[in-house]
């Protein structure tokens, strides 16, 4: 028994030892000028059928962010007052399920186009989200998501990306959803 537990730690630790590896050399191969760049970022895009100011209100009110991120399971603004650039909330993010508290603060606000936060928990990075009034009253949503884990930012950044992505898509395809059916159950 113990010498099964001893190949048991022994493998362990040459598995940990390689996943240290691996991670040391996917940062190696960063560009010169990238220095501790974080990685590329996640991009979701989405065209919804209702207008840039409706889809605006929606995505700026934080508090409502888990009825369409469904990997968001609750937020609170710990900051008073409207958003604006400072604002700060916490929220729990839980993906596969793995919880994550998160700390975000809002670092960039311009209605109806630009919205940037900053995630300051176990996971750094950024989100931003670009809008574009399209001619026929549609709106283009771009979702540009940067995580970096806290440990093997490498090996698991690559390996997060596809996994996050489809999940990121399907959450804007969740609000997408959500607001064109109140367009046709709400007038504007």
């Amino acid at each position: 028994m113990i010498k099964g537990l001893f190949r048991l730690a022994a493998l362990a630790g040459a598995g940990a030892g390689l996943a240290w590896a691996v991670d040391r050399w996917l940062g190696g191969r960063r560009r010169p000028d990238d220095g501790e760049a974080a990685p590329d970022p996640i991009r979701s895009s989405i065209e919804i059928g209702v207008p840039i100011e409706r889809v605006w209100i929606r995505l700026a009110e934080l508090e409502r962010q888990p009825e369409w991120m469904h990997d968001l399971k609750w937020v609170e603004l710990l900051t008073p007052g409207p958003i604006r650039v400072g604002t700060q909330a916490a929220g729990l993010v839980r993906i596969a399920g793995i919880g994550v508290n998160d700390s975000i603060e809002v670092t960039e606000f311009l209605p109806p186009h630009d919205y940037a936060i900053r995630h300051d928990g176990a996971f750094k990075g950024s989100g931003v989200f670009r809008l574009e009034a399209l001619d026929d009253g549609r709106t283009r949503l771009t979702w540009d998501e940067t995580l970096i884990p806290p440990i093997l930012p490498n090996l698991i950044g690559l390996i997060q990306a596809p996994l996050l992505g489809r999940i990121f898509q399907a959450d804007l395809e969740r609000l997408r959803d959500q607001l064109e059916i109140e367009a046709v159950t709400t007038p504007a």
